[in-house]
């Protein structure tokens, strides 16, 4: 079997799948439409916004469908119409056994971890929150329990010290990428000699990842600020770790009027302080001085770098304080 022969269908919604998408469009594998999650209404206006992997997909031509439902039977009879013999799956919903048992050659799915560890919705968020020196990218057939197929493919990434989310997000998309194709070339191969895909089955163990939560994401100050930071890190720059700030007033020594009535608490045994409820925390680092700007960890204090009130654009800890003068 050649490349061009294989019939892939791609499922996919954010920037993450595009990667993916565009080094087979660009690899010349035949991918003869694509499945991405329904326009959705965003913003005061409600206008309809559209997922990234629907932009490239309209961009280089291909059908795109939109289910508002996985069982639909519309959607079934369309999907069974394009007689794909693989679909591919990367960043997606969770699909019903009616779609990913489907085509002749399976469905496999681009998983951003090692599995069996970190299985679920946020497996990149939850490997730097928990201080992962390394995670990597898998490929595996689905199943009925999710994350649990057989292993197809894997390759490592190592995760810096002081690196976040954002950074390993954006080095594994690129390795995701590049395991997809792999996993195509593994699949056509395996077709062409009459031999099955060499799959290895999972084991049990594992961490979980699950889905993340504004209330996941508040800061536990009673941890110690290594764990503090990795949980900083782990959620830098989204969704953003908060916490609910306070700022002595004598490190800002011209505090507007307006600031004074409107977001001063007085703490008569501690001094005047600033409160900023709900404030996203960016970056952080291990406190070697004092700073106006500090968490209180269990066993020592780390400087904020950067930060977000509600309502504000991110600053640097230096333009937030400026900015209270």
């Amino acid at each position: 079997m050649e490349k061009q022969d294989l019939r892939i269908v791609f499922m996919g919604t954010p920037e993450f799948a595009v990667a993916s998408l565009r080094a087979l469009v660009e690899g010349d594998y035949n991918v003869v439409a694509v499945v991405t999650m329904p326009d959705k209404p965003a913003g005061r206006g409600h206008h309809m916004i559209t997922s990234a992997v629907k932009d490239y997909a309209l961009s280089v031509g291909l059908p795109v469908l939109q289910p508002e439902r996985l069982k639909a039977p519309e959607f079934i009879s369309q999907l069974s119409s394009l007689n794909a013999q693989l679909f591919i799956v990367v960043a997606f919903r969770m699909l019903p056994e009616v779609v990913w048992s489907m085509p002749a050659l399976g469905t496999f799915n681009l998983h951003g971890s090692l599995l069996p560890k970190y299985r679920g919705a946020a497996p990149i968020n939850w490997a730097v929150i928990n201080g992962e020196t390394e995670t990597g990218v898998t490929t595996f057939f689905l199943k009925h329990e999710i994350d649990t197929g057989d292993l197809i493919l894997q390759e490592r990434l190592p995760i810096g010290d002081d690196e976040n989310v954002g950074s390993v997000h954006d080095r594994m998309m690129v390795l995701g990428a590049r395991l997809v194709l792999q996993t195509v070339d593994l699949i056509i191969d395996s077709v062409s000699s009459g031999k099955p895909v060499p799959c290895t089955p999972q084991t049990d163990e594992s961490c979980p990842a699950p889905k993340i939560f504004k209330e996941t994401c508040r800061i536990d100050l009673s941890r110690t600020a290594r764990e503090v930071k990795n949980f900083v890190r782990g959620l830098s720059p989204y969704p953003g770790a908060w916490t609910d700030l306070q700022v002595p007033i004598n490190s800002s020594p011209k505090i507007r009027e307006e600031n004074r009535s409107q977001e001063r608490d007085i703490d008569n045994n501690e001094g005047h302080v600033l409160t900023f409820p709900a404030t996203k925390i960016f970056e952080v680092r291990l406190a070697d001085r004092p700073s106006p700007l500090m968490l209180h960890c269990a066993d020592g204090d780390l400087e904020i770098l950067s930060l977000q009130v509600p309502g504000k654009k991110r600053l640097t800890a230096n333009d937030f304080l400026n900015g209270l003068h």
